[in-house]
């Protein structure tokens, strides 16, 4: 089966400023592949080029099997997209312009626009220009899932909704995913991503850095270990441990907090040459790992 998305050398330049540049990316199908990196760094300009809203400088990318220059169509209409920035029809109601988005569908499954308002808590008949930035964000939402489309492609999807509206979104998510369909899912908020995503690719300066399981990545992070023992401990026995960014303890030595950067093996060998009285791990997420690779 083909790859939900497929990119080979996909670069996208404007003048002499690179976009995003050499994006050699496979998104499988059926899953949620988070797409991370800090505003600037060429998130939507990989989405834009992909659904072909601005063309390449370079390289090749399909959706579902499909060229994105030369079927750019069929794409759109097996595709939901949720822009970043979202710009609405300000006269319509949140009803007229479900209709008008799903007339270019040939749509007519108009029972899921009201149960997906009715889960998302806001009224389609009110006039879009009387919408709160949540309320945009909703309608945002609904188009893109309306159609219950095999790709979801969402950029920075939760950036105005309320808590309780984000943990509903979560759970939409989980029902796209436990359908089989797939989620590209674009942002800079990392517990978004860190709750939802099977994979994440970080994208930095233009350019992937780094494609991983969402848990393997969460792993690498860096964690903090507390370690309480019954006699003082010389903290400098922790220090120069593969993996220790930094020691920390109390005067009397008892306690002694080591941060590890990936495995913790060597740290939890030298603390068990002493007699421990309790140990409380603080995992790492995703936030860690990322910043890993911004750290210079």
């Amino acid at each position: 089966m083909a790859a939900a998305i497929l990119t080979e050398g996909l670069s996208k330049y404007y003048g002499k400023t690179p976009g995003i540049v050499d994006l050699d990316l496979e998104v499988r199908i059926g899953e949620v592949f988070g797409f991370l990196g800090p505003n600037g760094a060429g998130k939507t300009t990989t989405i834009r080029t992909l659904l072909d809203l601005m063309h390449p400088t370079g390289g090749r990318a399909t959706i579902l099997g499909l060229d994105t220059r030369v079927d750019s169509v069929e794409i759109r209409r097996r595709t939901g997209y949720l822009p970043a920035e979202l710009e609405l029809y300000e006269g319509m109601t949140g009803r007229e312009l479900a209709f008008y988005f799903g007339s270019l569908r040939d749509f007519d499954g108009w029972d899921r626009v009201g149960a997906l308002a009715e889960r998302l808590e806001f009224d389609l008949d009110q006039k879009i220009g009387s919408y709160s930035s949540g309320t945009r964000q909703k309608i945002g939402i609904v188009q893109a899932f309306m159609h219950e489309p095999e790709l979801l492609i969402l950029d920075e999807p939760t950036i105005a909704l309320d808590p309780l509206m984000q943990q509903e979104f979560y759970r939409m998510i989980d029902e796209v995913r436990a359908a089989g369909r797939t989620v590209f899912l674009s942002s800079h908020n990392l517990p978004v991503v860190e709750r939802l995503a099977d994979r994440v690719g970080i994208v930095r300066r233009s350019r992937l850095v780094v494609i991983e399981e969402t848990e393997i990545l969460k792993a690498k992070a860096r964690r903090r270990l507390s370690l309480t023992f019954a006699e003082p401990v010389v903290p400098d026995s922790f220090r120069g441990l593969l993996g220790v960014l930094e020691v920390r303890s109390n005067q009397d030595g008892r306690f002694i907090e080591v941060v590890v950067e990936g495995s913790v093996d060597q740290v939890l060998k030298e603390a068990s040459g002493h007699e421990i009285q309790n140990v409380v791990t603080h995992e790492g997420d995703l936030e860690d790992a990322f910043l890993a690779y911004y750290r210079d």
